[in-house]
């Protein structure tokens, strides 16, 4: 009972548990220095691969099946990417389901990471393009288990305010990812080797986080009621429902499509357009020209875009300035030339790495289903691996070369850039 003229006490709302609530406290650097080198780990999985090891078993297997090198990489890789484009929800839900005692992301990091080093290892022995097209496919699909989960961690655990800057050390970590990979299986001397190399330090990354943070538990209470037909439409993305979140994908998309584009054949682009007489080391000083620049911007973007506390408008500027350098490739095919579009795409990508993963964090619906969304959304980071192999390969082989490739990679960043400004709920 209440006295007279005495307001009612206001409902008391359930408190969300810990695994489900939004984060407030700011994570440690201990803890962003750990997530951020087992994502790097993953990044060497999958990068040592597919800037040298495919492309060389490519070239060696191509002779003997009718198919130009262009063309098998082209089905490996994208054979790759299709079981990506499953894989990354799939086990970004599953992980929000997860009631494990070590937590909802630990069990897929470490399963998906011991599945990724031996899926390497079996790629490595490869006989034919079948047997190479089988262990890429494994490979995308034990390591994206163990992305999703590494992804889904930060909305789980690092407040709005601090996405900006965790997502650059992130990116950072991404980008040098990219460039050990490269270094891994181009120096290792020869494709077994380096693989085995690429399988020893995605596992020796991603050890740390597994070994000193605990990840929150999701109660079996609090886990949501099972049913296929609930479980499978999930994995739609409404552009009506959440227009925000559909706006964001399609940015994503666009801006990695340019990039994949541009990554693909740069192997065959520095050995038959530029004629650089050592293209793998070639590949790699433009990957280290690359990663430098990244690394100077990549983390000063988040920090910057959490302090102003707007996305928008890097998104936009780093969208421009990859399509410059994209640009640069069709117009200046030269060694110069590819040295400048390599330090210039750095910049723009690093600042669209850390900003567009803070913007995609701030677009989430809903608490329980961090993970399935953010593999939703990583989608959009696998399938241009499917989409650049079906378009570059008959531009490159019959519709223009390499000019028409790189000024088509240079008009979709753009493209990206523009579309950015349809999203409402962000600034």
């Amino acid at each position: 009972m209440t006295s007279a003229g005495a307001e009612p006490a206001p409902p008391v709302r359930p408190v969300a548990p810990a695994a489900l609530a939004e984060p407030v406290a700011p994570v440690g650097r201990g803890w962003t220095a750990a997530l951020a080198l087992a994502n790097g780990a993953i990044w060497v999985g999958w990068y040592g691969p597919l800037q040298i090891l495919l492309a060389r078993q490519a070239g060696d297997f191509a002779p003997g099946t009718g198919m130009q090198k262009e063309a098998l990489l082209a089905w490996v890789t994208a054979a790759g990417a299709a079981v990506s484009l499953v894989a990354n929800p799939f086990f970004g839900a599953l992980s929000d389901r997860t009631t494990a005692r070590c937590g909802r992301r630990t069990p897929w990091i470490a399963a998906g990471t011991a599945g990724g080093a031996l899926s390497l290892l079996l790629l490595a022995g490869a006989r034919g393009p079948v047997t190479m097209a089988a262990g890429w496919c494994l490979v995308q699909l034990t390591l994206n288990a163990a992305f999703a989960a590494v992804t889904a961690a930060v909305p789980d655990r690092v407040p709005r305010s601090r996405r900006g800057a965790v997502g650059g050390w992130l990116g950072a970590a991404q980008l040098l990812g990219v460039v050990g990979g490269t270094g891994l299986a181009t120096l290792a001397g020869g494709v077994a080797a380096g693989y085995a190399a690429c399988a020893v330090f995605t596992v020796a990354g991603v050890l740390p986080y597994l070994l000193l943070h605990r990840d929150l538990r999701l109660a079996a209470a609090d886990r949501p009621a099972w049913s296929w037909r609930g479980f499978l439409a999930g994995f739609l993305l409404s552009p009506r429902r959440h227009p925000d979140l559909a706006w964001a994908w399609l940015t994503r998309f666009l801006v990695n499509l340019s990039n994949a584009l541009v990554l693909l054949y740069l192997l065959y682009y520095l050995r038959d357009r530029i004629r650089y007489g050592d293209p793998g080391r070639g590949v790699l000083v433009l990957t280290a020209v690359n990663g430098a620049t990244l690394l100077a911007t990549v983390v000063a973007g988040g920090v910057w875009s959490d302090r102003v506390g707007r996305r928008k408008p890097f998104v936009v500027a780093s969208g421009v300035l990859m399509a410059a350098a994209t640009a640069a490739l069709a117009v200046w095919p030269t060694w110069p030339g590819a040295v400048v579009a390599a330090a210039v795409l750095g910049v723009g990508f690093g600042v669209f790495t850390s900003v567009d993963f803070a913007l995609m964090t701030d677009v989430l619906p809903a608490a329980p289903d961090r993970g399935k969304d953010l593999g939703v959304i990583n989608v959009a980071n696998a399938l241009p691996q499917v989409a650049a192999p079906a378009l570059a390969a008959p531009v490159v082989t019959h519709l223009g070369g390499y000019r028409v490739l790189y000024l088509l990679a240079a008009a979709a960043a753009v493209a990206g850039a523009l579309l950015v400004g349809r999203i409402r709920g962000v600034d």
